[in-house]
């Protein structure tokens, strides 16, 4: 996604959103490793990335999806630093991938997640939903880029992004592309930005149940749809990114 003969800023497309105090201190052997995998046809492959204070900073993916392939991948970035997750998929006959992803946390701190997913070839299909929950002065972005070759017919293609701020100081921001060269195609993406629902806090506080508990059961019904699709480990997905609301203020 970027081209290494110069590093990238705020100017690039791609960087619009990052963080940039870490983008001055790039080099280029930071943006020179891609993870490369290339998933054999009928093959289902899945990757978790759990982005932390562990491993924060820069993760690139290429992927490449043979025909009838699913590739998934599900992630959190929490890191106390900018940490930044960019896949790039490509996608062949009959193919599937599937991205769910959950940015959290406060401090100053940017998380992002940067998707380009290229349908190459006709009947495959995608689905990305990203959600951020953010807190303090932090902020949680969603890049999402579909293309969409000319003969690549029968494509059926989402990306849904989502954020709560807990914070007037916290920000998201979003940039969706669609760019589509075939005509027999479904193609859709939505976006929304806001506060928790004060309607559904007072339903529950009616009911007898305090208020910071309301407050977290609406985060974790909120993030839970990343991780819809993870099967049995998407609960552990669940419980991993909500135990990062300890230093929220809710």
């Amino acid at each position: 996604m970027t081209d290494l003969a110069t590093l990238p800023t705020n100017r690039d497309e791609d960087w619009r959103y990052a963080e940039t105090a870490a983008l001055d201190a790039l080099t280029v052997p930071d943006l020179d490793v891609w993870h490369e995998v290339t998933v054999a046809p009928g093959v289902v492959q899945r990757k978790d990335f759990i982005l932390d204070n562990a491993h924060p900073g820069i993760h690139r993916v290429r992927m490449t999806l043979e025909e009838g392939a699913r590739g998934e991948i599900f992630a959190i970035a929490s890191a106390d630093a900018y940490t930044r997750l960019e896949v790039e998929v490509t996608l062949k006959r009959g193919a599937h991938f599937e991205f769910g992803g959950v940015t959290i946390g406060g401090g100053e701190h940017v998380r992002e997640f940067v998707t380009r997913c290229i349908h190459a070839e006709p009947e495959a299909t995608s689905n990305q939903v990203v959600r951020a929950v953010h807190w303090g002065k932090a902020t949680g972005n969603f890049l999402g880029r579909i293309e969409v070759v000319r003969d690549a017919q029968k494509t059926d293609a989402a990306q849904n992004f989502r954020a709560i701020l807990l914070e007037k100081g916290a920000s998201a921001n979003t940039k969706p592309e669609l760019e589509i060269f075939a005509d027999d195609v479904k193609c859709a993406h939505g976006a929304a930005i806001g506060a928790l629902d004060q309607t559904a806090g007072f339903y529950m506080a009616a009911r007898g149940i305090p208020p910071e508990i309301a407050r977290k059961l609406q985060v974790q019904a909120f993030i839970a749809d990343a991780f819809e699709n993870a099967g049995e480990e998407g609960e552990g997905l669940l419980d991993r990114a909500l135990s990062v609301l300890e230093g929220a203020q809710l």
